[in-house]
């Protein structure tokens, strides 16, 4: 009887170890993004190209000697499902790192999960800034990498007098647009000649909030609605400027959520002229673009299916993160949180993007016109890249912030007048 009890628990022992070693001969990386609720729109995508690049790179050999698995949650656009995922997938999952989030919100979410629980967060669409983690990386545009180049532009370019700052009702365009407010009174625009609406997420009834609009801009000066609407709103929204004639050439709308994606879902005839500020467009001519859209589209197993900006983002950091893994030669979070500073990847626009000390990238810059067909023409670009600002030059008690993740500063908050730094 003893020989057997013996013999079951050797088994067992065997089982444990055996499962044990099965686990540790992948590298789990996290995916978190919604594939359901008002952003799927979205981030349903960013979960394909996250699928894809990790394909990719097990046919180069994996990562360490071993295979990249993908372990997929779905927050489903409800936030502090978030955190509750985040945490799923770095206890319980023990993923290297995860990519993932789209909203501002969900990733103020999970940022106190990655921060306690020291993983990494590669975050890839453009947002407000005012912040800087040491466990987030931030391959998406700030604020002075999209938001305020497209001011620049309209008010240089095409003569913008007056402003409407239209978002959804949520952090990254409330704080931005109190950028972009700071920023046009300091450019000398006043009060009366700045509009700001706010609209809940998945909003569908656009009718009165277009027709403010248009009078709004009937002043007989140059209007533009300056949009950090998100998600599905979008569609109405847009339809609704159509409905009601509002063109290109009377107000036009440069928006910093809308891309390729979302604009496949509906005709966007009416829309044409309308233009959006992005760091990189499908229709960017380059080899590497060229291979990168041929890789996606026979991965998706359609040649229907756009690129877009967040995609490109998220290749980016992806590539940055292997490089700074076998920089590292582990992926244990502070090891590679040191090595990737400097790491450097190519874009898709033909140059690279390099990992600052602030854990932001430094970015191309392009303003580009809505086509018939759903795609961008490029009408103005940055003539090189800029390297992406975590605290805002235009608030008080931002702009004397700087943030260097370097030892032996290590700090996101830097006050370079008091001397100290003010957060972890």
């Amino acid at each position: 009887m003893k020989t057997r009890l013996l013999s079951s628990l050797c088994a067992l022992s065997l089982l444990a170890l055996t499962a044990t070693a099965g686990a540790a001969e992948t590298i789990k990386v996290g995916v978190l993004h919604s594939l359901s609720g008002t952003m799927a729109i979205s981030e349903t995508t960013l979960k394909d190209t996250m699928l894809m690049l990790i394909d990719e790179q097990n046919k180069k050999g994996g990562l360490l000697g071993k295979q990249l698995e993908a372990v997929v949650v779905d927050p489903a656009s409800n936030w502090p499902l978030f955190a509750e995922k985040a945490r799923e997938l770095i206890e319980k999952e023990k993923v290297a790192a995860v990519f993932g989030c789209w909203t501002s919100v969900s990733r103020k979410s999970v940022l106190p999960v990655f921060e306690e629980l020291n993983s990494l967060l590669f975050y890839p669409v453009q947002y407000e800034g005012e912040e800087s983690s040491k466990n987030v990386f931030y391959t998406g545009a700030a604020p002075n990498q999209q938001a305020i180049p497209a001011v620049d532009y309209l008010m240089n370019d095409l003569k913008v007098k007056r402003w409407v700052l239209a978002g959804t009702d949520y952090v990254y365009p409330r704080t931005t647009n109190k950028i972009l407010e700071a920023y046009l009174k300091q450019k000398g625009v006043a009060e009366k000649d700045i509009m700001i609406n706010y609209t809940p997420f998945g909003h569908s009834d656009w009718q009165s909030i277009v027709s403010d609009i248009k009078k709004f801009g009937s002043a007989g000066v140059k209007t533009a609605v300056v949009s950090t609407i998100n998600g599905d709103a979008n569609v109405p929204f847009y339809k609704e400027l159509g409905n009601q004639g509002v063109s290109a050439q009377d107000i036009p709308v440069v928006a910093f959520s809308v891309g390729e994606e979302e604009l496949s879902g509906f005709s966007t005839k009416p829309l044409v002229g309308h233009l959006a500020a992005w760091n990189y467009f499908m229709s960017v001519e380059t080899p590497i673009n060229d291979e990168f859209i041929e890789t996606w589209q026979k991965f998706i197993k359609s040649d229907k299916r756009v690129t877009n900006d967040p995609m490109e983002a998220h290749y980016i950091g992806f590539n940055m993160w292997v490089k700074a893994v076998e920089k590292a030669g582990t992926t244990d979070s502070d090891a590679v949180q040191k090595s990737i500073i400097g790491i450097t990847a190519p874009n898709l626009s033909g140059g690279y993007a390099a990992m600052m000390p602030n854990h932001h990238i430094t970015k191309p810059v392009l303003i580009g016109e809505i086509q018939a067909d759903g795609q961008f023409v490029t009408v103005w670009q940055t003539a090189g890249t800029v390297v992406g600002d975590a605290w805002s030059d235009y608030l008080e008690g931002s702009k004397d912030l700087i943030s260097d993740w370097r030892a032996p500063l290590s700090c996101g908050n830097f006050n370079v007048k008091s001397g100290s730094c003010s957060g972890k």
